[in-house]
């Protein structure tokens, strides 16, 4: 009989017989039986032999000594994770173990602290893009889209859902794996290929009254900003209809708030509000709406600002919680519940700590930075910088058609060069040809958009 394992509870073989017995299973390998066979690994796991804790520690460090980062190389890549300035502020408070380890309890009473963060996160959040209501965060972009989809599917009760063709493809791809088991029809609507705006004829005639809602990137994906949205909000709302806005959150320190444009929900990406690029995660999803209707639809948690019995004291609770699965069960608003507490307390530490001024600074700081490198790329012959003909914050796209290379190519020369390029787009949005997506933020230098356009020069001159 095979031996319990001391960290992993119920592995001793008579309450794995149990288990099984229950399910009416014979062996766990039958748990594995829908994964299938030809993707299965056949071989035994290459699980080192018992080391020593110096022993281990080497070992992982050598691991990870094969990761290069943002330190080892200059990254100009975005899509969906930016290189931004962390203040040293934040890792000092999130790392303090009252916060690190805690998370938004169902027993207020025993955390304030992290509730009132989390009220504060809301709070701002709400400053920010100018809407009524915040919840406490969710997973990431793409799932707080996937959310806003299925909630304007529940307001309206309408199962259509429109969206712009140059969407982040991995975004699309979550909305689709929201919309499907609910049977919400996705539509796409066109862009035009010289601007990127949305073709405001095609969104009317596709506009009905099954059309539940309709989600705009601002800034778009490719990194342009719509001009169009007043007239895109009119034409959503004629129909009665919600209009969903896709926020980058650095953005909103120089364009109008989303609230300006009658926006009825806002998703967006909060990692740069205070979080490291992490490897590509955690993540933090922002979602927030306005109107009571819709707050009481809202996925994810609400946190409360009430006060003690005697009415001396500011207390924090979790509000509204009728809308949850705990509670709810299968009739809950949905099955996500739960949030990135640690990230939105650095995004409200980031926030608090800028402040509108610092905002706007940052944000100044970025245009310059995306203003140079278009100035210095579309010099370099046969690049065309920016692809598109509109304004553009931040991310820009570059095509390299005319140069005769590829973008996997020109990508691996400059990475050979100590430099991460930006993203092909080719097999995203074959339509543009060899572009690619760069990104340009406040930590990047002019001095690095030089060596960046430099080592272009040379790869395509090659």
């Amino acid at each position: 009989m095979a031996k319990t394992h001391p960290y992993i509870p119920n592995s001793d073989e008579s309450a794995i017989r149990q288990m099984l017995s229950e399910i009416g299973l014979q062996s766990i390998a039958e748990l594995f039986e829908d994964i299938p066979a030809a993707i299965r690994s056949k071989a035994d796991l290459p699980v080192p032999s018992k080391m020593t804790e110096l022993e281990t520690r080497r070992h992982v460090e050598g691991l990870l000594a094969k990761n290069l980062s943002t330190r080892d190389v200059l990254s100009f890549l975005g899509a969906g994770v930016w290189s931004h300035h962390v203040p040293a502020a934040i890792d000092a408070i999130i790392t303090r173990g009252e916060f690190l380890t805690s998370y938004t309890p169902y027993q207020p009473e025993i955390s304030q602290g992290m509730l009132q963060a989390m009220f504060e996160y809301q709070s701002l959040i709400c400053e920010l893009t100018g809407m009524d209501y915040a919840n406490s965060s969710l997973y990431d972009w793409s799932t707080a889209l996937g959310e806003a989809a299925r909630m304007a599917a529940r307001v309206t009760g309408r199962y259509e859902f429109l969206f712009p063709k140059f969407i982040h493809p991995e975004r699309l791809a979550t909305l689709r794996t929201f919309c499907d088991p609910v049977d919400i029809k996705l539509v796409e609507v066109t862009q035009d290929k010289r601007s990127g705006s949305v073709d405001v004829s095609d969104l009317k005639n596709k506009l009905s009254s099954r059309t539940a809602g309709f989600y705009l990137e601002y800034p778009s994906f490719l990194g342009f900003v719509e001009q169009a949205v007043d007239e895109i909000e009119a034409a959503v709302h004629q129909v009665g209809s919600l209009f969903v806005a896709g926020c980058e959150p650095i953005s909103l320190g120089a364009l109008k708030p989303p609230s300006d444009f009658n926006t009825d929900i806002v998703v967006g990406e909060g990692q740069p509000l205070g979080s490291h690029m992490n490897y590509g995660g955690p993540l933090l999803g922002i979602f927030a709406c306005r109107g009571e209707t819709l707050l009481r639809q809202m996925p994810g948690r609400i946190i409360g600002k009430t006060t003690t019995q005697d009415g001396k004291r500011d207390a924090y609770c979790m509000a509204l919680q009728t809308r949850e699965q705990h509670i709810r069960r299968e009739k809950a608003t949905s099955n996500i519940c739960t949030n990135e507490a640690l990230l939105a307390l650095a995004a409200s530490m980031y926030l608090s700590l800028l402040g509108p001024k610092g905002m706007s600074e940052v944000c100044s700081a970025i245009l310059d930075r995306t203003r140079y490198a278009i100035d210095s790329l579309r010099k370099l012959p046969g690049v065309v910088a920016p692809a598109f003909d509109a304004f553009h914050f931040m991310e820009f796209t570059v095509n390299f058609d005319k140069t005769g290379k590829k973008v996997s190519e020109i990508n691996d020369g400059l990475l050979k060069a100590g430099i991460q390029g930006g993203l092909d787009l080719s097999s995203y949005f074959p339509e543009l040809g060899q572009a690619a997506l760069y990104c340009f933020t406040e930590v990047h230098t002019h001095r690095d958009i030089d060596m960046l356009a430099d080592k272009l020069r040379m790869i395509l001159e090659a």
